[in-house]
C-alpha cells in the first residue's frame, strides 16, 4: 500500500505550494511553467497549464471535460456509461498508482486503447490467449526494441499476419477496458479530443456492449473465484464422473493435472475468464477438482515448504518437553511406510525436525521412478508432516494441537498432492 503522505504538498499563509513527500516533489518538477489556477470547491485546487499568456490555447493541452477520484472498484462504470450516452469524442485516462490507461470513445464507440501495464500489453495478450510461445514472445520484443510496434515486428518476423493482429488488437481493448473498470484507487480525467496517431489501429466496439460485459464478468468473477481462486490454480480431473457438457469439452480434454488455469487459458486459446468460467462450471458438476498452485523451486522448494511445518512443529514440542516422543513416532512412521527410508536416506531429520533439501530431492528420482516426482513427493511429504501433526497434537493436547493447525496450515495446503 502505498503511503498517502509522500503525495502532500502544504500550501503555506502566503499562497505557496510546498512538497512534503517524494511523489508530490517528483509530480511538481515534472509540471514546471506557468499555470492558472481555476475557480473549485474550497477542499480542491483544480489547475492547467496555461503558460505565461493565461490564455488556453491549442497547445496548451486538451481540455478537462470530467475528472474526478476513484475511490471502489467498478466507481468508474457511471463514467463510462455516461461517456457513452453523451457520444463524446475523447479520451478516458485513467490513472491507478504507476499504472495509466487510456480508452478513446468516439460517438459512443471505443475506438482504441493504450496502457503502460504489462500484462495488458500486445505481447501479454498474444501470449495469455495462446497466439504465440513463450520463445516467440522474446524474439518478438528483441526485434520490437529496435522502435517496431509488437505487432509489426511480428508481421515482419512471419509469427502473425496483419488480420491475426487486429483481430488481437480489439482483444487487447477488451482486457483494457474490463482491467480500467476494476481500478479501485486513483483518478480519471476526460479529456476532450484525441490524436489519431495514438490509435495502434482503429476499431469500433460499442461502449455500451463493453460496460455490459464488463460488469457482468465482474459479478461473475466474484463467483468464480469461490470455487477457482487463482490462475495459479491446478485443476484435475474427477473420475468416474462421464463426460461433461458439449461447451465444456475444449477446457475439459485440456487437463491433465499440470497445467494451471492461465495455462489452459493459452493451451486452448480462450483466455483466463472463460477458462475460469468453464472450470466453475465443471466443478460444480464435480467433474474437475481445484488444487493449490505448485510450489516454485521444484522438489527443494517442496522440502523447505514441509520444513517450515516441521520446524514449527518441532518448536511446539520442544516447549512442551515432547520433543523425544514426536521424534521417536515418527521414526517408527518413516520405517513402516517402507519408501520413506530411501526417501530421507542421509537427509535426517536435524534436530529442529528439518530435512537436507537437495538430499531428498535427489532421492525422489530413484522413489517416483517413471511417476511424476513432484506430486508422489508433495504426497509423502504431506503425509509426513500430517503424521508430524497428529503425533506432536496427542503428545501436548488438543489446546496445543489447534494452535499447530493454524501455524502449518498453508504449509500443507501447498503439499496437498494432485489426484
Amino acid at each position: 500500500m502505498k503511503d498517502r503522505r509522500s503525495e502532500l504538498v502544504r500550501i503555506d499563509v502566503r499562497g505557496e505550494a510546498h512538497p512534503i513527500g517524494n511523489v508530490a516533489s517528483q509530480r511538481m518538477r515534472a509540471r514546471v511553467g506557468a499555470y492558472r489556477i481555476l475557480p473549485a470547491p474550497d477542499h480542491v485546487i483544480f489547475m492547467r497549464y496555461t503558460g505565461e499568456d493565461g490564455q488556453r490555447d491549442l497547445a496548451d493541452g486538451a481540455i478537462v471535460r470530467l475528472s474526478g477520484e476513484v475511490t471502489g472498484a467498478g466507481s468508474l462504470c457511471d463514467i463510462l456509461a455516461l461517456v457513452a450516452q453523451t457520444g463524446w469524442r475523447g479520451e478516458l485516462v485513467v490513472l491507478d498508482g504507476d499504472a495509466v490507461r487510456s480508452i478513446f470513445f468516439e460517438q459512443g464507440n471505443v475506438v482504441g486503447a493504450v496502457t503502460n501495464v504489462e500484462q495488458e500489453r500486445l505481447g501479454s495478450v498474444l501470449y495469455r490467449f495462446g497466439a504465440i510461445s513463450d520463445q516467440e514472445h522474446t524474439q518478438i520484443s528483441s526485434v520490437a526494441q529496435s522502435g517496431k510496434r509488437f505487432g509489426e515486428a511480428a508481421i515482419e518476423l512471419g509469427v502473425l499476419k496483419n488480420d491475426q493482429i487486429y483481430s488481437y488488437i480489439a482483444r487487447q481493448i477488451e482486457e483494457i477496458v474490463f482491467a480500467t473498470m476494476t481500478v479501485g484507487d486513483g483518478t480519471f480525467f476526460f479529456l476532450d479530443g484525441f490524436d489519431e496517431s495514438r490509435l495502434v489501429s482503429r476499431h469500433t466496439v460499442s461502449a455500451n456492449a463493453l460496460l455490459m460485459d464488463g460488469v457482468t464478468r465482474m459479478d461473475e468473477l466474484r463467483y468464480f473465484q469461490q470455487k477457482v481462486p487463482s490462475a495459479e490454480h491446478i485443476p484435475w480431473r474427477v473420475e468416474n464422473r462421464g463426460t461433461p457438457a458439449d461447451e465444456l469439452q475444449i477446457v475439459y480434454s485440456a487437463i491433465d493435472g499440470k497445467l494451471s488455469v492461465g495455462e489452459l487459458g493459452r493451451h486452448t486459446g480462450r483466455g483466463e475468464f472463460e477458462t475460469t468460467k468453464a472450470l466453475y462450471a465443471l466443478v460444480q458438476s464435480q467433474h474437475v477438482a481445484i488444487h493449490p498452485p505448485r510450489v516454485t523451486g521444484g522438489p527443494t522448494a517442496l522440502v523447505s515448504a514441509a520444513n517450515d511445518a516441521l520446524r514449527s512443529i518441532f518448536a511446539a514440542a520442544h516447549g512442551g518437553g515432547k520433543s523425544h516422543e514426536v521424534r521417536a513416532n515418527l521414526a517408527s512412521f518413516t520405517v513402516g511406510a517402507g519408501v520413506y527410508d530411501i526417501l530421507f536416506r542421509g537427509a535426517g531429520p536435524d534436530d529442529s525436525g528439518a530435512l537436507d533439501p537437495e538430499r531428498v530431492a535427489a532421492n525422489s528420482v530413484a522413489v517416483a521412478g517413471d511417476a511424476d516426482q513432484d506430486n508422489l513427493l508433495k504426497q509423502m511429504l504431506h503425509e509426513y508432516v500430517g503424521f508430524a501433526l497428529f503425533s506432536a497434537g496427542a503428545a501436548l493436547g488438543s489446546g496445543a494441537e489447534s494452535e499447530l493447525v493454524k501455524q502449518v496450515a498453508s504449509a500443507l495446503s501447498g503439499l496437498r498432492p494432485q489426484g
